[in-house]
């Protein structure tokens, strides 16, 4: 690297430190209690999880995928899962990804053909917003789970083939449980419709499936849906369910599945285990999640609609502060800054294995720090 490009890179780092938005890698401190991962479950604390996952992958002569899902690397593990999610989920197919992240890459850039519009809410992650600039059709953009919005673009929206929309299941940032709205607006429409159930799949409806279990909406041939391993199933991956025909088209076109080496077989066995243990426990871990949200509710004000508690910072200064405040005090939560957030955010994740008088003292301190 030339003295002037070092000069580039040393230049940008110093304008982000500036702005306040500078990020390193961090760690959660073992002696902390973590309000700050996505593990709402604590099921990546559970060893007995581990060594089922370990077990069930010494049952096989191999133990990595060793190549593509199209190229031999399609594991009776990875097929086990699947057939698992599409059963409770009611789905009629299913394929795994590396990554939520390379999931959704793969989803929209394959979906979404030359004469199709996409229409995605303003708040969608970004591995769909990034997917937004390499698809062939045309993208619009609605306010944030608004439905009206999104009614309004529809009618004022020329559309020569297909039209799509992308939402989430509970928004990453905003906690907030997407409108039942959307899935009318579907039918109506007659749009293919994405679910991104990453933060609702595990921690909202009866069986603890997300949103269609939440609403009581069978799914159809129009209905996508894509879940992550990597938080209320405590693994890593991802997985998209749909129609056999949507699914196939995806298998043949969606480059993250195709290029990629298929997803490492202990983390499905893994979070193949995570499902297994909620599927079993239901009404239990919905219990401690509701107990949860009520003390999140006396505290702002506001019922959560997940595990996911966003508090508004005045500045990016003061949400700095208040995440080393609390780290000091043991716990460990999110300070989410821009670009991420419109504006800055402390993050509070709830986890049903943390004790709500634990979350009680957190809501203390945050109020002491705002306000003493």
């Amino acid at each position: 690297m030339t003295g002037s490009e070092r000069s580039f890179y040393t230049r940008e780092l110093a304008a982000l430190s500036r702005l306040g938005r500078f990020r390193e890698p961090s760690g959660i401190d073992p002696a902390a209690i973590d309000m700050a991962s996505n593990d709402y479950l604590g099921l990546a604390h559970r060893k007995k999880l581990l060594k089922k996952a370990c077990k069930r992958l010494f049952e096989y002569p191999w133990h990595a995928p060793k190549s593509s899902l199209f190229v031999g690397g399609h594991h009776p593990i990875h097929r086990g899962f699947e057939q698992a999610l599409c059963r409770a989920n009611g789905f009629e197919s299913g394929i795994v990804a590396g990554s939520g992240f390379l999931a959704n890459l793969g989803l929209i850039e394959a979906l979404v053909r030359r004469e199709d519009t996409l229409f995605i809410d303003e708040s969608y992650h970004a591995s769909g917003m990034m997917a937004t600039r390499l698809v062939q059709g045309r993208v619009v953009t609605f306010l944030h789970n608004d439905p009206q919005d999104l009614i309004e673009k529809l009618a004022n929206t020329p559309v020569k083939g297909r039209r799509i929309v992308a939402v989430e299941g509970i928004y990453s940032m905003e906690g907030d449980l997407l409108k039942r709205e959307f899935f009318e607006i579907a039918e109506w429409f007659d749009m293919l419709m994405i679910v991104d159930e990453a933060h609702s799949n595990g921690t909202v409806g009866e069986r603890l499936l997300g949103v269609f279990d939440h609403y009581g909406i069978k799914p159809g041939t129009r209905h996508i849906k894509m879940g992550t391993l990597g938080k209320a199933y405590g693994s890593y991956g991802a997985y998209i369910l749909g129609s056999k025909e949507v699914v196939s088209f995806l298998q043949n076109r969606a480059k993250p599945l195709i290029y990629a080496t298929a997803p490492s077989l202990f983390d499905i066995a893994l979070a193949h285990e995570g499902f297994e243990y909620i599927s079993k426990r239901q009404k239990k871990l919905g219990k401690k999640i509701e107990k949860l949200k009520s003390v999140a509710e006396a505290a702002t004000g506001r019922r959560p609609d997940g595990m996911i508690v966003p508090l508004p910072m005045p500045d990016i200064a003061t949400a700095m502060r208040l995440k080393r405040v609390l780290k000091e005090s043991g716990f460990e939560v999110g300070a989410i800054r821009p670009p991420t957030v419109k504006h800055p955010i402390l993050r509070i994740i709830l986890r049903t294995s943390v004790k709500a008088k634990s979350y009680e003292k957190l809501f203390e301190k945050i109020d002491e720090a705002l306000n003493g």
